[in-house]
């Protein structure tokens, strides 16, 4: 068992920005670090400046560090073994959605406009020497019920963001299975419909 944090570089056709080819989901996270609110308002502010259709800006953000409440109503939230090792992590980023436009419409781009602001996020978090896990393993009914969320704002994903750790972190065998695990993705062949 590997007693460093594990590095995994993706195995790409093309080299890619380092932030890119770096950037995995560690599930290890050292319970010891504490983020700082400049470190945690920056990756806030990459999603703030984040494009989307119309400069509509659906994303809405509900943000808590260990040890205050909105991490622990979060942390309540969490399903399956994501309970495990999501609260050793320094913050959470809920990624909400406003769904329907200023006439009440439904508005279903703002899930890929706040996508993109979730990615961007993430991009500079890992800029920053951060690792961060997307979840979509939690109890929406949940969030929307502990932060009062109207019917209009959807709970889309919480982005788990600290400091990676030892795999010797996770005391579940297969949690550590998971992080050792090798990166895959799909074949070119399967992703790309038509290209010229």
């Amino acid at each position: 068992m590997t007693s460093h944090s594990i590095k995994k570089s993706a195995d790409t056709s093309q080299q890619l920005h380092p932030l890119l080819q770096e950037r995995w989901s560690p599930r290890a996270f050292d319970e010891s670090h504490r983020m700082t609110d400049e470190d945690l308002t920056a990756i806030l502010e990459a999603g703030r400046w984040s494009p989307s259709a119309n400069n509509f800006q659906p994303w809405r953000f509900i943000v808590g560090k260990r040890g205050g409440k909105n991490f622990t109503l979060v942390s309540e939230t969490l399903q399956g073994f994501n309970q495990q090792w999501a609260p050793k992590a320094s913050a959470y980023i809920v990624l909400n959605a406003v769904m329907t436009n200023d006439t009440g419409a439904p508005r279903p781009v703002s899930l890929y406009d706040s996508g993109i602001a979730s990615a961007l996020m993430t991009i500079e978090a890992t800029h920053r020497g951060f690792a961060v896990h997307q979840v979509g393993g939690f109890e929406k009914e949940g969030i929307k019920s502990r932060f009062a969320l109207s019917e209009s704002i959807e709970p889309i994903a919480i982005l788990v963001i600290g400091k990676q750790a030892s795999v010797d972190s996770l005391s579940d065998e297969n949690l550590k299975s998971r992080e050792t695990s090798s990166r895959a993705r799909k074949d070119f062949s399967e992703l790309i419909l038509a290209r010229d």
